[in-house]
């Protein structure tokens, strides 16, 4: 029987890949002297608590890497503590979302939350108001590829309110 985190790490890997391939910009061809490979050792950067200002509760973001000339998308890891949760916020470029641990939430304006679960990928289109964070009794991380318009990744709204937040659960 196959390792349900090796799943995850394959599925996670996947998701990158293609995030990586479809938001890439076009490059000139690699010469013999190029770089064509480059390894950010996990954890040398710093991590990064999420500002109260676009969070609720505990958030913690993990960056990956930046987005580049190679590529148009920042990497991250996210994870919210039990009832931790974004803004409203929406991406110019999108955002690919993986859950790698725990159980979440994800919200399109207009819609109910949904639960989410490891191995969960999350597509949020260009310009749709979103929010993503934890359940209130679990924690969860997001494997995170956002892509840039301008330099920019997010325009933040307004916060999540608690029936918003709340909006999963059955009466």
């Amino acid at each position: 029987m196959q390792n349900p985190f090796f799943r995850i790490v394959v599925t996670a890997a996947t998701l990158v890949a293609t995030a990586t391939a479809a938001v890439a910009a076009p490059t000139e061809k690699a010469s013999s002297s190029s770089v064509l490979q480059e390894v950010v050792l996990a954890g040398s950067q710093p991590s990064i608590a999420g500002p109260s200002e676009t969070f609720t509760g505990r958030a913690r973001i993990d960056p990956l890497w930046s987005a580049n000339k190679e590529i148009n998308a920042s990497g991250a890891l996210v994870t919210f503590e039990p009832g931790a949760r974004s803004a409203w916020h929406v991406h110019p470029y999108g955002q690919r979302l993986v859950v790698s641990s725990g159980v979440g939430l994800v919200q399109e304006w207009g819609k109910s939350a949904q639960i989410v679960r490891p191995g969960d990928a999350i597509w949020c289109p260009p310009g749709v108001k979103h929010w993503h964070g934890a359940t209130p009794k679990t924690a969860v991380t997001y494997l995170t590829v956002t892509g840039t318009v301008d330099g920019k990744n997010v325009d933040w709204m307004e916060k999540v309110t608690d029936d918003q937040y709340h909006s999963h659960e059955t009466p």
